[in-house]
């Protein structure tokens, strides 16, 4: 348990120093370069630009106050999209990016949907992605429903930058509090409001009480929680923070253990000022005694892409078919990859550099077949970084551009022991530095380099089957640009093949795709016999063959058929390794195309600690569920595992359906680099748009209690299920970048891992039993079975926390675990719980191995001991506060929690007269 307590801490330390893009410093006390990018599809409006700087002022007041005068923001960067027109207060960017943005202000996930949200699906204490703002939120149209915006942008920055969660629950609005009340579930519940049905019909509205459903035992689906107008309430920001008395947040004198609220569940009952003072940031930053300064802005507009190659041309690149392979890799990038009206150059280096190509804007494929034509042809010399980045810098000078958000594409295969000495002249720059490492000698300052400033990083082996290099200059699309011109991969795959062997597959190409689709083949001994048919069953023609590079390629003009397109090849040598490569543009401007992002939890690991993968699926904002997602790990000497990833909230996979599949990855062979792939598919009506409001997001408030009335708002507009779903079969390919792992043993080893943690234990209760359902951990997190199950009860929720071992253990005889991943359900007969005045049981799991590891103890579930009484008169108007409402004990409870109750008084007090004799802690 120890081990793993050690391994848990390493990866959360990990994950906090670099878990996402963000570019944010904390400089004393206050926040530094803050992206909020204002997204292309947003209609130019200036208004919306004065009133996220009113936001941003606003919120930096309350923060300030809010962290007991700790931290503010001190300055943004506010990313302004192309296509709205220059002005001389607009700079060019740097580094700054839309991947880099922490605040997106973009239109809805689903019309009508403008709540504000962060995408977090990572664990408590880790950082989130970004927030989400609609332009009619910032521009105040959505005050009444959510609150002032400044507010606002300090509950999702509570998500975003330190971890935490809601601390209330649309899911579970309502408990069964040690009170024996029917609670709404909050933080503080020092908030006082009124719990009732509030429906509106012709412009008449009615109130009444909330009934109880005998099913779940508390309230009514339709029943809310309305909170009084005027409060004197100051926590939780977390819960509510329109609330106007609400200026802190919820901590361990004040929070509220018992509600199921995703805080309690996903940060183990503590409470949000707790998690937030754990933070690396809090233990850097001491109160201060001034006020702080209001925060500074910078208006930055996206301008055309500049990106210039950087490629490698030393005589390592002669050896393992190097040369051409990047070759083949670049020219995918200047014929497909690389978007219309961007600046492209070209330099080749060994121990000098010399310009191939100086800038050319790419205007059809004239510009696109003279930038192939320059690429190098002859691997010979040693090995100068420094001077391959320094000309290119040359190359944009040329053409009087400013260095300022330029990117560079370098890719090497070889150490330099000078790269490190121009790494601050390139961090100064205002250039992005990309990074594609092929083969496992390539210099690690390089690394340094991409990570300073903000660019990719990605690695490719010498295995030309796994089609890395090509992976890795397909995923250089533009950051900025309109996602209806980004190239997106939707296959990627190499076999390796004998005694003329044929390789046959299939790739779908679904509606929101289909423009410049493009068919890459590659080999490297002979061409070899290709045909494609498309989905009506024609054979299509017109592959150009580049022999010289070892390629072939065809362009399909205007939209692609959609459909199925079915290709075989057939290998013309004994021993031959092909590659097929296919990727496509968005068919149409209007609708958004599915897409895949994918990458690791952290760019560096140490043996044993675990690493997670992460795929993103998603329509724009919007996540897809019921996709099939396959992770591909390559390492250093080309030896790859295959993971199955999955959304099914358990294990690494933080949030069921969500639309992101996590899975751990163990299966480390060697130190050194390994590369991400990941691949999605999507069958006919086995995936589809996810119409669930987002998790971490703004409280929607039904309305107000002001008099004693109810005030309320309209209400939320939810989305339309006939229209939503994906009915069509689709396929994405996606590079996830690279990492490097260190301190793998030479020697044999004893296994390391213990099972995952259980996150969505289940207890019901029917008659005098209590089923438990939760899902399956593995041996080694989440792969294999576990050899058995520890199950404990307890009448004290914090004390099974806090001393499981010491609660009462279930039996498990009959228990067999299944395989990784299955669902689990176990039911039992609870018997005599030995805490006094007990009102609920409390039931947690762990998990042990063949090792004899144990898994970190479940989260906890819970059955309540008594059952609430409905009031005699539902149907008057009724207004009361939620701690006046008395819940008694119904008189028909059952003759089973009758004799629970009873066999528990009788169990305390034998234990009373005997507990010398017993010796047992309670």
């Amino acid at each position: 348990m120890g081990l793993f307590r050690a391994l848990a801490s390493l990866l959360v330390l990990c994950l906090l120093q670099g878990s996402n893009a963000s570019l944010v410093q904390l400089n004393g006390n206050g926040y530094e370069d803050i992206i909020i990018a204002i997204d292309p599809a947003v209609p130019e409006d200036g208004e919306i630009i004065e009133q996220i700087k009113a936001m941003v002022t606003t919120a930096s007041t309350y923060l300030f106050e809010a962290t007991e005068k700790r931290f503010f923001f001190k300055n943004v960067s506010i990313l302004i999209p192309e296509s709205w027109e220059g002005n001389p207060q607009y700079r060019r960017p740097k580094h700054e990016s839309y991947k880099h943005a922490d605040v997106v202000v973009a239109p809805p996930t689903l019309p009508g949907r403008d709540e504000p949200y962060t995408r977090q699906f990572t664990e408590c204490g880790e950082r989130a992605e970004y927030i989400h703002f609609t332009p009619d939120f910032i521009l105040g149209k959505k005050q009444n429903e959510y609150g002032p915006s400044g507010r606002l942008l300090v509950h999702e920055w509570t998500h975003l930058r330190w971890g935490v969660f809601d601390e209330y629950n649309e899911d579970e609005p309502f408990y069964i509090g040690k009170s024996k009340k029917i609670e709404a579930t909050r933080c503080s519940t020092g908030i006082s409001g009124t719990n009732s049905v509030y429906t509106c019909q012709g412009g008449s509205c009615v109130t009444r009480r909330c009934r109880i459903d005998s099913a779940t035992k508390l309230y009514e689906k339709d029943c809310q929680f309305f909170p009084d107008k005027v409060q004197t309430e100051k926590a939780s920001i977390m819960f509510m923070q329109s609330i106007d008395s609400v200026a802190k947040f919820c901590n361990e004198k004040n929070h509220n253990q018992e509600a199921p609220s995703l805080q309690n569940l996903k940060c183990n009952y503590r409470s949000t000022w707790e998690v937030i003072s754990e933070s690396e940031d809090f233990n850097r930053a001491m109160p201060m005694t001034g006020l702080p300064s209001p925060p500074a802005f910078s208006l930055l507009r996206i301008n055309e892409r500049i990106v210039c190659l950087v490629l490698d041309k030393s005589g390592s690149m002669s050896l393992e078919n190097r040369l051409n392979r990047m070759n083949q890799a670049a020219k995918h990038f200047l014929l497909q990859t690389v978007e219309n009206g961007s600046w492209v150059g070209m330099v080749q280096f060994d121990s000098t550099a010399n310009i191939n190509s100086e800038l050319i804007q790419i205007r059809s494929n004239s510009e696109r077949d003279t930038l192939v034509k320059s690429l190098p042809t002859q691997a010979i010399g040693g090995t100068s970084i420094c001077t391959g980045i320094k000309t290119a810098f040359q190359v944009i000078r040329n053409k009087d551009f400013q260095l300022d958000g330029s990117e560079i594409v370098l890719l090497t295969d070889g150490e330099d022991s000078t790269a490190s000495t121009c790494i601050n002249e390139v961090k100064e720059s205002g250039a992005i530095i990309h990074f594609i490492a092929l083969g496992p000698q390539a210099d690690q300052a390089v690394i340094q380099m991409s990570n300073v400033t903000g660019g990719n990083h990605f690695y490719a082996s010498d295995n030309a089957e796994n089609n890395g290099l090509i992976d890795a200059f397909a995923a250089l699309t533009s950051e900025n640009a309109d996602p209806s011109q980004k190239s997106i991969q939707l296959e990627s795959r190499g076999l390796k093949l004998n005694d003329n062997a044929w390789m046959n597959d299939t790739v779908v190409i679904d509606s929101t795709v289909g423009k410049d689709t493009f068919f890459l083949i590659t080999w490297m001994v002979q061409p070899p016999s290709i045909s494609l048919w498309d989905p009506s069953g024609t054979l299509t023609a017109g592959f150009a063959l580049d022999s010289a590079s070892r390629m072939a390629y065809l362009s399909i003009p205007g939209n692609a058929q959609v459909g199925t397109w079915t290709y075989s090849l057939q290998a013309k040598a004994n021993s031959e390794i092909l590659t097929i490569t296919i990727t496509s543009r968005a068919a149409n401007s209007a609708v958004l195309p599915i897409t895949v992002n994918a990458k690791m939890n952290k760019d560096t690991n140490s043996f044993p600690s675990p690493m997670i993968v992460y795929a993103e699926v998603q329509q724009g904002f919007v996540p897809i569920l019921g996709a099939s997602v396959t992770a591909v790990i390559e390492s250093n000497s080309g030896n790859t595992e295959v993971l199955e990833l999955l959304d099914n909230g358990a294990g690494a996979d933080a949030f069921k359906e969500d639309g992101v599949y996590s899975r751990y990855f163990t299966g480390y062979s060697e130190n050194g680099r390994y590369s991400l792939k990941v691949q999605a598919h999507g069958g006919t009506n086995t995936a589809g748009q996810s119409l669930q409001h987002p998790l971490s997001r703004a409280a929607y408030i039904p309305g107000w209690v002001v008099n004693g009335k109810i005030e309320g708002n309209p209400p939320r507009p939810e989305a339309d299920e006939n229209t939503q779903t994906i009915l069509e079969n689709f396929s994405r390919t996606a590079s996830g970048g690279a990492f490097v792992v260190s301190e793998f043993p030479s020697t044999p080893f004893t296994d390391p891992y213990p099972p995952s943690q259980i996150t969505d234990l289940d207890a019901t209760s029917e008659g005098e039993e209590i089923t438990l359902t939760w899902t399956a951990p593995g041996e080694n997190f989440d792969v294999g079975k576990v050899q058995r199950y520890i199950i404990r009860i307890s009448g004290n929720m914090i004390d099974l926390r806090d001393n499981f071992e010491d609660a009462l253990q279930v039996n498990t005889t009959d228990l067999l675990p299944k395989e990784a991943n299955s669902k689990e359900a176990f039911t039992f007969k609870p018997g005599n719980i030995p805490e006094e005045n007990a009102t609920h049981i409390f039931i947690a799991i762990q998990s042990v191995d063949q090792s004899n590891l144990t898994s970190e103890v479940s989260n906890i579930a819970q059955v309540a001991l008594f059952i609430p009484q409905a009031d005699p008169s539902p149907d008057e108007n009724y207004y009361s506060g939620v701690n006046v409402f008395a819940v008694v004990l119904s008189v028909v409870l059952s003759i089973v929690v009758v004799s629970i109750i009873l066999s528990t008084i009788i169990c305390v007090i034998k234990k009373k007269k005997s507990s010398s004799r017993l010796g047992t802690k309670f």
